[in-house]
């Protein structure tokens, strides 16, 4: 089983829409060895795997994919199944696959879904050594490779946070760009996007941030506007934390002013050494520490997000009780630690407590009179953690003076999500006379809790983000012109360039001449390629893109977008690519070139060469609308279109025509220098009809072809 080629193939495909592996397999002899010829096959690789039972394969029901294990299939699909099932016990979900034979007896081309390039390349190679040991009867460890997997996972997919807020907006059609190997994505394409960082966007103000970090300066905003805050002062040393304490009152709170998650917070302070081993306590985790009074009731964090409050959880402190025989380390394992909602990583709701690790847990176990070895009375109750349990949701019982009090929060220090940390007895009420306060506000703020509390409804709050983002009536979208075919394809890009340009647009351009912005060219060597398409998205000063995109970019790269305003297809002629990526017939070309018109938006519009049946049988696979062009303006099947009220851009009498079922209008008459030459008027038909479809104006369709630039561009 040897690797003679790995794709990644990026973007849209002649698989599927979505980013993909495609691997060039050669089983050389095993082509003789379907899976039901080989002793013990069967049994090794569904012990070592049993959960691919759960793969339905073509038989379309649970246990298909065993059930041609048991009927006889090889190794390249074996392989397929394989890589997707230890992807998904990574922790990265993949459910499609496909196994091809090409031309050559024995190889095969498998493709797995990938989210992420690194994590599927380890997951194919220790699929086939997997298959191999099954094939040859070798012991195989499984766990090892699935957790190796997982650290790959978790240190290079996107984090729980971000990707609620990217799957959210996939929901509502929104593309996206993942800018880093971490957390910074780009949400939208060119003018019209906003980018993201876990949950901080381009919108959230550095400035606000700032505030948020320092809680003294919070308070005294919050505190000039009229939300609740507790009084306190920033201590600068053990002596004046208590002195600070005296003139507030017992009991007091005592915690870094700059930190966050908890860490350094210790509450309800009523002796002088307990404060001053708070203070203490809190230096080591922030530049300054604050003494503020003690607000009694339980800890609770709002979700405010574009003004609104769009989730809430409360937190609750952690007890053991004692039985007289165990200590208190061995008590914390036994009665907190084995919660299911508890672990190190990211998805748990709920953190481990590694008693030796946490000071504030020492603390309060020594306020108490014990140390992690103590073993206290049976049925005594040991406080072991105040704070950071916030994983409760109680979205559904603030009260709407709770959530305007938030939101006013949120507004004063100018964050447009913010994580608000406030104390209640009970959330459900005002927190006037029940003396609840807001005592942080943090930028950046934890979802974790809000997607999996560990108790209530999980909260959509990546939806909440996105909407605070775009509107319902935006999609992020800036009008995307694809163009692949045989021939003309860069002709056609410099043509509709320039249409868009006299509409007021600001274009970016990318094919086989070069990457162009505007006028402005940036890199002059073929960039009809993916890298070069990415970067006309990415550019914020770009609302229109012309993507030049070549069958050998689809075939080892993938479309540089996902979806398309407008999709054009030149021409064809199937024989010119033949032999490279094992593409040897007319089917497999044309299955190429249908990419192109697959991704065309329900809204947007395919553009098709009427006068080439390949072409213009592509029509069926679009989603929106088709625009035909000719050069010859009589054809059946463009008149067929035109009766059922399409629309078509035709040569008749040597004249441009644009046709709306029986309606024509006269757009032009062809310049003279062009005619008898069918091929160039096609790609301007072409370019016209894109204009069409994008409503530029016809006055300034005519402008734009009637210029000595659009001849030269043609005749070039």
């Amino acid at each position: 089983m040897e690797f003679l080629k790995i794709l990644p193939l990026r973007g849209p495909n002649i698989w599927t829409y979505r980013p993909v592996l495609e691997v060039w397999l050669d089983i050389g002899e095993l082509e003789d060895s379907p899976s039901n010829t080989i002793p013990g096959f069967y049994e090794r690789l569904t012990a070592w795997l049993p959960t691919l039972v759960e793969h339905r394969c073509s038989v379309g029901e649970r246990g298909g994919f065993l059930q041609r294990l048991r009927e006889g299939t090889w190794p390249g699909h074996i392989l397929e199944h394989v890589a997707i099932e230890l992807q998904n016990l990574a922790g990265m979900q993949s459910g499609f696959g496909k196994a091809r034979e090409t031309s050559k007896r024995g190889v095969y081309k498998v493709v797995v879904r990938s989210r992420n390039e690194a994590v599927s390349r380890e997951a194919i190679h220790a699929a086939r050594d997997l298959v191999l040991c099954a094939i040859h009867d070798r012991t195989y460890e499984v766990a090892p490779v699935v957790a190796r997997l997982r650290e790959m996972v978790d240190a290079l997919c996107l984090g729980p946070s971000t990707a609620c807020i990217v799957d959210a907006a996939a929901d509502r059609g929104i593309p996206f760009i993942r800018l880093t190997g971490g957390n910074l994505v780009q949400l939208g394409y060119g003018a019209n996007q906003h980018r993201i960082w876990t949950a901080e966007t381009d919108r959230t103000s550095a400035i606000a941030e700032s505030i948020s970090k320092d809680k003294d300066l919070t308070k005294s905003l919050l505190h000039a506007c009229g939300v609740p805050v507790p009084e306190g002062r920033i201590a600068e040393s053990p002596i004046d934390a208590w002195e600070a304490a005296q003139d507030i009152g017992l009991p007091v709170v005592v915690k870094p002013s700059d930190a966050n998650h908890g860490r350094g917070v210790s509450m309800e302070l009523m002796t002088q050494d307990e404060v001053e081993a708070a203070y203490r306590l809190a230096e080591v985790e922030g530049s300054e520490v604050i003494v503020e009074r003690f607000v009694r009731g339980n800890e609770h964090r709002l979700l405010v997000v574009g003004g609104r409050l769009a989730a809430a959880v409360k937190g609750e402190s952690v007890w053991l009780l004692a039985n007289g025989k165990t200590t208190i380390r061995k008590l914390i394992d036994e009665q907190i630690n084995c919660d299911p909602r508890r672990g190190e990583a990211e998805e748990f709701p709920l953190d481990v407590i590694d008693i030796d690790s946490n000071p504030a847990a020492h603390f309060e176990l020594e306020r108490q009179g014990y140390t992690p070895e103590s073993i206290p009375p049976s049925g005594t109750r040991v406080l072991i953690q105040r704070n950071g349990n916030v994983a409760f949701d109680v979205t559904d019982e603030v009260h709407p003076d709770v959530a305007a009090t938030a939101e006013l929060a949120a507004r004063v220090i100018g964050l447009d999500i913010a994580g608000i940390d406030l104390v209640a007895t009970d959330i459900s009420r005002p927190l006037e006379g029940q003396g609840g306060a807001i005592v942080e506000i943090n930028a950046g703020p934890g979802l974790l809790m809000h997607l999996k509390p560990a108790s209530g409804k999980p909260r959509p709050v990546g939806r909440a983000i996105v909407d605070s983002l775009f509107p319902q009536n935006e999609n992020g979208r800036i009008p995307v012109i694809g163009i692949c075919g045989t021939h003309g394809m860069a002709k056609v890009a410099r043509l509709v360039s320039r249409l868009l340009k006299l509409a007021g647009l600001h274009v970016g351009c990318v094919s086989s001449e070069g990457l162009y912005f505007d006028k402005r060219l940036v890199d002059s060597k073929n960039c009809a390629d993916w890298a070069s398409s990415q970067k006309v998205l990415l550019n914020r000063s770009v609302n229109a893109a012309v993507i030049e995109n070549s069958m050998q970019t689809i075939l080892s790269e993938g479309l540089g977008y996902d979806r398309c305003q407008i999709g054009i297809v030149t021409n064809l002629e199937p024989e010119r690519h033949f032999g490279e990526y094992y593409i040897e017939n007319m089917d497999q070309v044309c299955n190429v070139v249908r990419t192109q018109v697959d991704v065309v938006l329900p809204d947007g519009v395919a553009v098709l060469n009427g006068s080439n049946q390949l072409v213009a049988d592509l029509a069926k696979y679009c989603d929106g609308e088709v625009i035909y062009f000719a050069a010859q303006g009589e054809l059946p099947l463009v008149q067929v279109h035109l009766e059922k009220g399409g629309r078509a851009v035709l040569v008749r009498n040597g004249r441009i025509v644009l046709c709306l079922g029986k309606k024509e209008t006269l757009l032009i008459n062809l310049p003279g220098i062009l005619e008898g030459n069918e091929k160039q008027v096609e790609y301007m038909l072409a370019a016209i009809a894109a204009a069409w479809a994008l409503g530029i104006q016809l006055d300034l369709l005519r402008a734009g072809i009637a210029t000595s630039e659009t001849t030269d561009v043609l005749l070039k």
